[in-house]
Formats: C-alpha cells, structure tokens, sequence
C-alpha cells in the first residue's frame, strides 16, 4: 500500500504546486513509484509535467459519479512520475457533491483502488479550505505544508492547522502532519531567517530543508517539466533533492545496527 501526502495552504502562491512537481521528480529519481494527483481546478501540475488537462474531467468524474480512476492515469515524461490530469470541470465538484452522503470520502474511495499501484501518491491541493481540500486530508495518510518565508505564514498556518485537527477528530483519525516546507527562502533578508525561527519554534517538525527563491523553478513549468530536468544542478533542484532525501529518511528510517560488538 502506497503512502498519500496531501500537500495543503489555503494561501495561494507559496509554491505548493512547484513542490508537489518538484518532490514528485525527486522521488522518482529516488527509485520510488509515485502518482501526482491534480486536485486543483486551475491544472498547475498537470501542465508542469507536460500532461493535457482532460476534457472528460477525469478526477471530476471520479469524485461526482464515483468513476474508476486508474483509467485516467497518465505516464509523464519523468520516469517513475504518473499523474491524474484535471480539468477545470473540477471546479464544479464542490457545488455538486454539497448534498451528498459522505461526500468528504469521494477521493478516499477513489484512490483505494489505485494506491497499490504506487509507492508515494502526491496530492495538489487547491489554494482553499474547501470541500477538494478536506477531501484530500480525508484521502491522505500525511500532510505537508509549503509556508512561503513572508509575514502571514504564521497566520496561514495556525488557519490550516485547525482544519487538520477538524479533520482529524472527524474524518481521519489516522491523519497526520509530516511537517512544514519553508519555500521562497531568501537567506539575504532578515524577514526570511525571522519567518524561520518562527515557524521552526512553533512546528517542531519543519523540513531542515528550505527552499530557496530560483528563479529556475519559476521557468521550468513553462517548458512543460520538473526543475530537475530542466536545470539539474540549479538551486531548486538541489533543494527538492534533499527534501525528498530527508523525507524518505523519516518514512523508511534504517534497521537498528544488530548488536555484534555485543554479541562479541
């Protein structure tokens, strides 16, 4: 069974999407098997991979009229990286699936039937609290965070932690916070390093990894492609590189040394 991560902030423009395509290359280039789902009406990661929006609205379909998903999932250019593409359908879904029974568990079921296909599936989050969002956080095992290093961080946080608590004490109570990314990190101003210190004393568990401002990062959705392939020794890629290495050191930390200098 795969892992799902959420990759959640109400806020829009804190690099979430980067992060999702970005981390996604990392881990693939890591040997994982890993599935991004484009649960953002706007279809950021869906072109950040090259991929076409579908026009059936595949992922709207999965979560209005419970349709399989595993026929919607496209192979990308990156190899290890899968994606369900989106559509801006999606943007319907909230309205319509407002009367029904157990609504916040549309995505959830959706996804049970492709994780064993996947060792790490990677959700985009739409910049809301709304219903594609819980649904998210009702689908996934863990949550990650991107936190732009700018004033409001803190107040965007504390807003999306009381919804995970939400929906945890509600929905899922396996839910948890994998930790806080620090993005657009600029070590040069002071409000960065403030932001920081901040962030990092009240969520114990941020990424050591920040990610700094690249201008790299910021072209490489143009060109159709995750930064580690269109610049591979910029200071995003790098980046992303080592957060995918520190994040797969939490969730499959080493076997304990056997005790042979006891033993002996």
């Amino acid at each position: 069974m795969s892992l799902a991560f959420a990759l959640a902030n109400q806020k829009g423009g804190v690099g979430k999407t980067t992060t999702t395509v970005s981390l996604a290359a990392a881990l693939a280039a890591c040997g994982q098997r890993v599935l991004v789902i484009d649960a953002d009406p706007q279809g950021n990661a869906t072109s950040a991979f090259g991929s076409h929006a579908l026009e059936s609205g595949a992922l709207y379909e999965a979560l209005v009229d419970e349709s399989p998903l595993l026929p919607a999932i496209q192979t990308t250019a990156t190899p290890g990286v899968s994606i369900v593409p989106t559509s801006p359908a999606l943007v319907g879904a909230e309205v319509e699936l407002v009367s029904v029974m157990a609504r916040e568990f549309r995505m959830k079921r959706a996804l049970e039937s492709v994780r064993d296909h996947f060792d790490l599936v990677l959700i985009d989050c739409p910049p809301s609290l709304g219903l594609l969002t819980v649904n998210a956080l009702a689908a996934a095992d863990e949550v990650i965070i991107p936190v732009q290093c700018e004033y409001f961080a803190l107040e965007g946080l504390s807003h999306l932690s009381h919804t995970i608590e939400l929906v945890q004490r509600n929905l899922n109570p396996q839910l948890k916070l994998r930790g806080v990314l620090l993005t657009m990190y600029d070590a040069r101003t002071n409000l960065s390093r403030d932001v920081e210190a901040e962030v990092r004393k009240h969520f114990l568990n941020t990424f050591r990894v920040v990610i700094p401002r690249s201008i790299r990062l910021s072209e490489a959705p143009s060109h159709g492609t995750p930064v580690q392939q269109y610049d591979p020794a910029s200071a995003g890629a790098i980046a992303y590189n080592q957060l995918a290495d520190e994040l797969l050191a939490q969730i499959n930390p080493p076997l304990p040394l056997s005790g042979g200098a006891h033993d002996a």
